[in-house]
Order: C-alpha cells, then structure tokens, then sequence
C-alpha cells in the first residue's frame, strides 16, 4: 500500500528561496508537499529525480490567454516550458466587461496589439459574459492543463463605462471615475488579480487607430486603482511610452503607487544603442520601494524582438509593394515568384509603404539575425543583416532575399529590438539580478505570428545557468527569479516555494538535456488559425496540484489548472 500519492525521488531540490540546495526526495498527496526529506515512503506512483534538478513550478505574470484559456485546454507554449501559473489580461486589453455591441472594437484592438486574428477571435469566443465577474465565472468552468490568473483590463473597462466617448479617447469626466472606480471594486472581489493598462505609442488597433487607454489622464488612472484600494487588493500593472522619456513616464507609476498605496509592475528592457537609460529607472524604481511603495520591473532574459518569415505577420518585405501581386499565394509559389528576376529586382529596391507599427521593425537592419536550429537569440553582431552586407558588400535586402531562397521560403529572422544592448545581454543579466525586477513577458496567448517568446524560462536556464553565457546566474538564484520572486510580485504568495504544505507545482529538469527547439507554425487555433509555438526537451515532469501534466516533453492530457481568483495569502 502507497504512503503518498506521488514521490520525487533523490532530486537536487532548489526550493524557490534562493537557499541552497539539497538532495532529497519530495511526497504530495492531494495537491500538497506533504513531506521533503530522505527516504521518503512509497508513492503510489514515483518519479526517479536522481541527477535531475527539481524546481516549483514557474510563474510567468506577463501572457494574454485571455482567448486560448476560453476555447482552449492547454496554455502552450508556457506550459511547455515548466510554467504552471500565467497572468493574463496584461496591457490593458482583454474580453470583459463588454456588452454584446461592443464585440467587434475589442476584437479589433485585440487583433492590432495582440496579433491574435479577429477571425479566431470571432468564432473562439462564445461571449455568454458581458461583466468581468461573469467572464472569470467562466474561466472557472474551463478545464486546461495549468492556473490562470487574470487582471482587469483597461481599453474594456473604459469602453464599457463610458461608451464611444471611452473609444474615441475622450476625457472620462467625474460620473465616469466613479463609474470604473466601482466596477474595478467589484472585479477585484470577484477575483481579478488586479488592473492592467497600457500607454504605449506603438500598440495600436488593426484598423491602424490609437487603443482607447492611450494618453489617458493619470487622474483616470488614479480613480481606478483606487476601487482596489476600496476592495484591499489588487496590483497595478502598465505598459508605459518609453519612447517619449522615462524620466516622464516613471513619475506616472509614482504618482499613482502614492495615490492608491497598491503594489505596480511595469515593463523594462534596454536599448540596443546609445545610453543606458535602464539604470536610471532602476534607480527611481529603487527610491520608490525606498520610500514605501512597491514597484516591480519586469524583464525579458533575452532580446525582446520580433520573428520574421514568409509565413508570418511581418517579413522583411511585406510592406513592398510589389509583395501585394503574390501575399496570398501559398508559400511555395510565393518562392517560385520571388526567383523571377523582375520580381526579384522590385522587391529590393522598393521602399517600404505605409502599415502597422510592427511591421517596420522587420527592416531594422542592424539588429536583425537568422533564426536557426536550436535558436540562438545572442548571435553574435556579424550575423545581422547590415554587418553581412557590409562584409560582402551588397545590400542587407539581398542578404535576406538569398536566405529566404534557399531556404525554400521558411527561413526565420530574429529583429532584436532591445535587451541586446552593444549584441550582449549583459543589460537583461545586470536588469534581472535587481532586487526589484522578475523575468517575465512571455505574452503567451499574443502575437501568434510574430512573437514566440513564452519559452524564456528554458531559454534562462540554459543559456545563464548551464551554459553561463552573458554573465552566468546561479541555479538557485534563476529558480528563485522564476518562481518565487515572480509570484511575490503580483501578490501569488501561495506558490512559487517548495515546502511542506505548499501548492504542489514542480518541475523536474534534465539540465544535460535541456534543449531550445527553433519556433514551429501550427495550425490549432479556431478556424484553422496559425500561431508559433516552441517546443523544449529536458523537462522529465510538470506538476500541476500534484498532477503530471506533462512527462518527457508530451502532455500527459491532464487537466488540473484553476483559475485563481486573486491574490493569494501565503
């Protein structure tokens, strides 16, 4: 007869605290650490951990399943990659509140930042919600394989207050505060992990318009954080505009931690060029912690960047516009009529046309590198466009031409966009060892066909821990940094450690084997959509609540993951 219900035998434990690590094994019985230690009792089912690592499961508090987590059951690619608690509803775009008349704006905002297709949105999503508290009653219906948490998001919640005027980006007037004020009150009791919003220039909606919450007062943002001062809970989260200054940006945070007295967490990454702004803003994100507020930076431990392809949302020449007469050919005639010397000829000198934002970054030349397998996403400088045509003396558009040729058309691109400041990551190393700051950003669930960057939590472990590339971190600190940091940040103080009587989310890691697989497109989402995902090996188990969720890098079709409604009481 069983002791337990399952055993991790004589694995290197790091336990999610940052200590040191032991060697032991770990017994969960329903859905709990019941006993660490050394010869444990019998498990009803056993998992040999020896010369393996084992770890909590890993949190990553920057996604948007906002969509997938409806009409889906497995939140890949994050939980290909030892993440068993995601936060959605990030930037301030999301699917509630919303009433039926408004389906299609946030479809369309939705498509433009998120690069999720209206069409799959448009036959995902069943809609029976129109409130926040609805949409989580929802999620909770749901069956999928890991937790989910979500915020409140801006760009809907101001619609749904106010109307077109909140569409247009009008200036939400007294009865509007009050109005948002008390439905973020009411979200937060029903669950909502907190408020999430958006400032950012370049996150514009598919028509090509300016996202409802873009340049909205501050004093708008002050009113809402204050409903999770009136509900006692909840964190703040927002996407500021660093492009017209952080020294203007940062002091919106301050401002509204001092209003609301509420913990905030924001993105941060460096430049590939010029000074390095980042520290200052370590420095003010320091002195607000100093002086009582609680601010958190969270940061991508690689480039942040897009992937260019053929058969993707952005390539380096899908703004031509000669690239109109075959962007609806299947991908093998595309190839075929790109060889035609007269094509050929007029995609290369041709200038890019007018379109979205993102789609600009695939000419970035200087920081724009070939995306192999395995996948290095700290390429030396040498391999960017610019620099190979330069050594070869042609131009960084017939670099890519050729690669897409004899690539047969499925060559990727990587358009390191920031964190790779001087071609190192020596920025994200010196960012993430800041008290302050988490990796995260992994926006699972969004830009299905540009962005693959859920699989950071491998790409940390290999590329800083095993392989001590860019400064190197220690295991115990980078399983730290992933889970229970993480967690603290946004207020899930129940997970992220492994401890008697703690959550049951582990992993159990081959480091030997670890491996980074070059991103892949599937055709799984509703309607036949596309999107990249990105497979692992060396991840022997997940463990989700004590249940496996997935053995040797397959899902084990287990279904344990909840939503979790709020911040959590260690």
């Amino acid at each position: 007869m069983s002791d337990y219900d399952l055993v991790i035998r004589g694995g290197t434990i790091a336990d999610g605290t940052g200590g040191a690590l032991i060697t032991g094994d770990i017994a969960i019985s329903g859905g709990r650490v019941v006993a660490i230690g050394k010869d444990l009792g019998v498990g009803r089912e056993e998992i040999d951990a020896h010369d393996r690592i084992v770890t909590p499961g890993f949190v990553d508090v920057h996604t948007h399943y906002d969509g997938q987590a409806i009409w889906g059951e497995e939140l890949a690619p994050s939980s290909a990659h030892g993440v068993t608690t995601v936060v959605m509803g990030n930037c301030g775009v999301g699917f509630a509140p919303c009433r039926q008349s408004d389906h299609a704006m946030l479809i369309n905002v939705m498509e433009g930042v998120e690069d999720i297709p209206g069409v799959v949105m448009a036959e995902g999503l069943p809609w029976d919600w129109e409130t926040f508290p609805e949409y989580l009653d929802r999620l909770d219906a749901g069956k999928r394989d890991i937790d989910v948490a979500a915020y409140l998001p801006h760009s809907p919640l101001r619609v749904y207050a106010m109307g077109e005027r909140g569409a247009r980006r009008e200036t939400a007037n007294d009865d509007d505060l009050e109005k948002m004020r008390a439905l973020t009150k009411e979200a937060i009791q029903a669950g909502a992990l907190g408020f999430a919003t958006s400032r950012l220039s370049i996150h514009k909606t598919a028509d090509g318009g300016s996202i409802p919450t873009f340049e909205a007062d501050v004093e708008e943002l002050k009113a809402i954080c204050r409903g999770m001062t009136d509900a006692g809970s909840g964190t703040f989260q927002i996407v500021l505009d660093a492009f017209v200054g952080w020294d203007k940006e940062y002091g919106v945070i301050d401002e509204v931690v001092k209003a609301c007295g509420r913990p905030a967490t924001f993105t941060l990454a460096s430049g590939n060029e010029g000074p390095p702004r980042w520290r200052a803003v370590l420095d003010m994100m320091s002195a607000t912690n100093a002086g009582g507020g609680q601010v958190t930076a969270q940061v991508m431990p690689r480039p942040i960047g897009l992937i260019a392809g053929l058969e993707l949302t952005v390539h380096p020449f899908v703004l031509c516009p000669s690239w109109a007469k075959i962007a609806d050919l299947p991908l093998a005639e595309k190839v075929a009529a790109m060889r035609d010397p007269s094509l050929r000829a007029a995609l290369l000198s041709e200038e890019f046309s007018e379109g979205h934002p993102f789609n600009a970054l695939a000419r970035n030349w200087e920081w724009m590198f070939p995306l192999d397998n395995p996948p290095d996403y700290s390429p030396p400088k040498s391999l960017s466009m610019a620099d190979q045509a330069r050594a070869r003396g042609c131009t960084p558009q017939e670099i890519a031409y050729e690669r897409l040729l004899a690539t047969e058309g499925k060559g990727l691109f990587l358009a390191a966009l920031g964190n790779f400041e001087d071609a190192s990551l020596a920025s994200a190393h010196e960012m993430l060892n800041h008290p302050h700051c988490i990796p995260a950003l992994g926006d699972g669930g969004a830009h299905y066909g540009a962005i693959c960057d859920a699989s950071y939590s491998t790409f940390l472990l290999r590329h800083f821990v095993r392989d001590r590339r860019d400064g190197g971190i220690e295991l115990a600190q980078a399983v730290h940094m992933l889970t229970q940091k993480a967690a603290k940040a946004v207020g899930l103080n129940d997970r992220g450690t492994l401890k008697v009587g703690a959550k049951a989310d582990l992993n159990v890691i081959d480091m030997k084997r670890l491996t980074l697989h070059v991103p892949e497109i599937v055709h799984d989402l509703p309607a036949g959509g596309r999107r990249l995902h990105q497979r692992a090996t060396g991840y022997d188990a997940t463990i989700v609540s004590g249940q496996i969720i997935r053995r040797m890098d397959a899902s084990t079709g287990a279904r344990p993951g909840r939503l979790v409604r709020g911040a959590q009481a260690a």
